[in-house]
């Protein structure tokens, strides 16, 4: 009889285990971002949510809204403070939008990062770890994996080859509204203007400004090798995109699916990466039979310019102490 009652015991403790293992409640990530069904970023994203759905036993599923359908990077951290939108997926350079973000005001500063692979190791880094969960807690929001490769902005021109430094001297650059902005271009000799993007195809065409900076694809894209005769890979500024979270949503996540999603995000950002480094392949090809691609101009004689200048040691005095050393140190 004895033996009878234990084995019962065991029998509804093992049946309480498997029903409350089958009990696990459903959950449901929105993700938003900017870009249209074709960017990399919203295939990357897509992939996120098989991957997710996949290795959750369809437990989590994702919904992926594209094309600011919540709205600009600005109003989907808003709604994830506000616990009204679980996830984002966008630059890091986005973050400095916000208040608490400004430490990623380091992404924004050019010539500082030579490579995609050396920017990462530095955003993942232990060095900028507990840094990192400061702002996670000032701003409510979870940086959950800065994995996936944008595209780095280059330098178009009209009738001037940039080689050099020296070939900057007094070119009208078109610019966006931006402090930092201003201060580079002016450090490298040039007279920025700044320009609404809706009016930069019209500034280049009829000769209001002989240059504008944005990367390859979107030179492409935008059609500006109609209206310019050089693209100069400088490759000066570089972004990473980022798979953000509701801080207090993350919290409330077990580990195994902590665990799980941020698993998904490393293969979807490692997919992104290839699919960019392909388009890029794609464009610069395309672009060669438009204008004529400078690709490896003297970017150590710009960035020593912009160090001379100061505005390195001027931004580095809000940043962690001993960061500007320590990126210089990563390879």
């Amino acid at each position: 009889m004895r033996k009878l009652a234990i084995s019962l015991l065991l029998i509804a403790v093992v049946a309480g285990l498997v029903f409350s293992e089958g009990k696990k409640e459903n959950i449901v990530l929105r993700l938003g971002h900017i870009r249209d069904t074709n960017n990399p970023t919203h295939l990357a994203a897509v992939r996120f949510q098989e991957l997710v759905e996949k290795n959750s036993g369809g437990r989590i599923t994702v919904k992926v809204f594209p094309n600011s359908q919540l709205g600009t990077p600005n109003e989907m951290f808003a709604q994830m403070q506000s616990g009204d939108l679980e996830m984002a997926y966008g630059g890091i350079q986005t973050f400095t939008f916000i208040k608490g973000g400004e430490l990623f005001e380091i992404t924004a500063m050019p010539f500082l990062f030579s490579s995609y692979g050396q920017i990462r190791k530095v955003l993942n880094s232990n060095f900028l770890k507990p840094h990192i969960e400061k702002v996670e807690n000032q701003t409510k929001i979870k940086i959950v994996n800065m994995n996936g490769m944008k595209d780095p902005r280059g330098l178009t021109t009209k009738g001037r080859a940039v080689n050099s430094l020296a070939d900057l001297k007094g070119l009208k650059v078109r610019v966006a509204q931006s402090e930092l902005n201003l201060k580079v271009w002016k450090a490298l000799g040039t007279m920025p203007q700044v320009i609404a993007y809706s009016d930069l195809y019209m500034a280049l065409k009829t000769g209001m400004v002989d240059a504008q900076e944005n990367g390859s694809v979107t030179v492409k894209s935008a059609s500006f090798f109609e209206v310019q005769d050089y693209y100069i890979k400088t490759d000066y500024s570089r972004d990473v995109e980022t798979f953000y979270m509701a801080l207090d949503f993350w919290n409330k996540l077990s580990k195994a699916d902590q665990n799980l999603i941020y698993k998904a995000t490393e293969q979807a950002g490692n997919y992104e990466t290839e699919l960019m480094e392909k388009q890029l392949a794609d464009v610069y090809t395309f672009l060669k039979t438009k204008m004529t691609v400078i690709e490896n101009p003297d970017g150590a004689s710009m960035r020593k310019a912009i160090e001379d200048s100061g505005i390195f040691t001027e931004r580095a005095a809000a940043w962690p102490p001993g960061m500007l050393d320590y990126i210089k140190s990563v390879k």
